[in-house]
């Protein structure tokens, strides 16, 4: 089955993203992340209260 979900597992400088299908991991610059992402489907809930 193929996806284009990705979930961001760490974010900084770098964003490190994750495939929710094939579970293949991927870092990029932030600059070329924010030019890159296309739009956001699902927020995380807060889990720091």
């Amino acid at each position: 089955m193929w996806t284009n979900r990705w979930e961001i597992i760490r974010m900084g400088a770098d964003i490190k993203i994750q495939c929710t299908g094939c579970g293949h991991i991927v870092m990029m610059p932030r600059r070329e992340f924010n030019r890159k992402m296309k739009k956001l489907l699902q927020k995380a809930e807060d889990s720091e209260k």
